[in-house]
């Protein structure tokens, strides 16, 4: 399966890839070298899943503090 430069990725196709490495490791029949691989291409899925939930988080803080003081007023429609 050709895999996008992680850098490209959404959130979800990270952990999509993720979950499959996890599921062709605990199935323990991959060769020792290739394992390896997996582990380590899981490993830099994981941070950068983590990098993303971070980012997210920050862009809600930020959203939340530039509303957070906002006046409420009643809502004017058009009637």
């Amino acid at each position: 399966m050709a895999r996008k430069p992680a850098s490209s990725q959404d959130f979800e196709t990270t952990l999509a890839q993720l979950e499959n490495i996890v599921t062709h490791l605990e199935n323990g029949d991959l060769p020792l070298e290739e394992a390896l691989k997996e582990f380590e291409q899981g490993v830099q899925l994981a941070k950068l899943g983590q990098e993303r939930l971070q980012q997210a988080e920050q862009r809600i803080q930020i959203l939340l503090q530039k509303t957070e003081d906002a006046p409420l007023n009643d809502y004017e429609g058009n009637a």
